[in-house]
């Protein structure tokens, strides 16, 4: 019997991740000692042995790592990784939120963060963290097989940083409340009369419509929300607190909440009431930033902690736990299997630091409207 195309692109990409990881052992040939030329006179460091990336990480023998990322994730992540690397006594802790990420950044530059080997890059403050970074060319390496990271992972402009999960936002709804019909399944659905008055919940924070502009452009999407806005929903802050209203029947639907995060929901929905479509262009962004502090003491454990976090290993720990977080460079994952076929609005990572900006303006299109339910 033919294996399924997803259990065969998971078991191929396995394949091929392991095989490759051996395969470079030795030093990388030609091109990859032009490729370390080029990195090194814009200022990058090119490692082009993974045989000595592997020795030095010997020497450290230790990491500190700084990640958003949810406790039984963590440690299933310390219990894979040092089960592949024993010689690395890996420490990972939770950094999560808006002011944690302030306060972290106010460390890294008055040099009180030095002990943490991987940093996590909120996305609200990534040009900040920038100048504190070690300069290794992980894209480069990548490309060249060095490092085995998609590469569409790593950031493409600073060629330093990867993000290992994706997210998207589905619309959640109480199907008691919100009959099959009634169901949208198109962003512009949600401006027709019948939505209009109360009849869904909105983030103030509009990351799922500022994430449509790459789709869109600035100005349909600035159009859209403030059409949205015209239908009165219900402000809300956070997608947590508005889906346990709507499972107990309080709140009837919202437009924007992460997938995993309702992924969790749903799994608590012991009346099986919740139930997510994803409207298209589904609106997908990076996450889980990471990168190598400048002035790392064990750079090399990192380099090889950073490769771990791509590894289908890895994202199955992160489809489990956070759950459903994998990233969509991954075949087989969740997250690539829920969005197969789908029309996306994806947030590349040129578009990245523009997201501040365009929530914003959505922001200012909706009227500066403040959040009836909190997280």
């Amino acid at each position: 019997m033919a294996l399924p195309f997803v259990k065969l692109a998971l078991i191929s990409f396995v394949a091929f991740w392991a095989c490759s990881t051996a395969a470079l052992a030795a030093d990388a040939g030609p091109a990859a000692l032009k490729a370390k030329k080029d990195a090194e006179a814009r200022g990058y460091t090119f490692l082009t042995s993974r045989d000595e990336i592997i020795a030095r990480a010997k020497q450290e023998g230790r990491l500190r790592v700084l990640a958003e990322m949810e406790p039984p994730t963590i440690k299933a992540a310390i219990k894979a990784f040092t089960a592949k690397y024993p010689f690395i006594n890996l420490h990972i802790e939770e950094i999560t939120g808006a002011d944690a990420a302030r306060r972290n950044i106010l460390e890294i530059k008055s040099g009180m963060a030095k002990d943490w080997d991987v940093l996590h890059l909120s996305t609200d403050f990534y040009n900040e963290y920038l100048p504190y970074l070690w300069k290794i060319d992980m894209l480069g390496m990548a490309q060249h097989g060095i490092l085995q990271i998609p590469v569409p992972m790593i950031d493409s402009k600073n060629r330093n940083v990867a993000g290992y999960y994706s997210r998207f936002q589905v619309t959640v709804y109480n199907k008691t409340v919100v009959p099959a019909e009634r169901v949208p399944k198109l962003w512009e659905d949600l401006l027709k009369p019948e939505y209009k008055g109360k009849k869904f919940a909105a983030d103030i924070r509009p990351t799922e419509v500022a994430a449509l502009v790459p789709a869109w452009g600035l100005e349909k999407t600035l159009d859209f929300a403030r059409k949205l806005a015209a239908q009165d929903p219900i402000w809300v802050r956070g997608g947590s607190r508005t889906i346990t209203a709507i499972a107990a029947g309080e709140v009837p639907m919202m437009v924007g909440p992460n997938f995993h995060t309702t992924k969790r929901a749903i799994g608590k929905d012991r009346l099986g009431n919740l139930q997510y479509v994803a409207l298209e262009p589904v609106p997908v962004r990076l996450s889980l930033e990471e990168a190598i502090q400048a002035g790392s003491k064990n750079p090399h454990a990192a380099l090889l902690f950073l490769e771990w976090m791509a590894s289908p290993e890895s994202q199955k720990i992160a489809d489990e736990n956070e759950p459903a977080s994998s990233s969509l460079h991954v075949p087989g994952g969740i997250v690539e299997r829920e969005l197969r076929g789908k029309k996306l609005s994806t947030v590349s990572w040129e578009d990245h630091q523009h997201m501040d900006q365009w929530q914003a303006k959505v922001f200012e299109a909706y009227g500066f409207p403040k959040a009836e339910l909190k997280r």
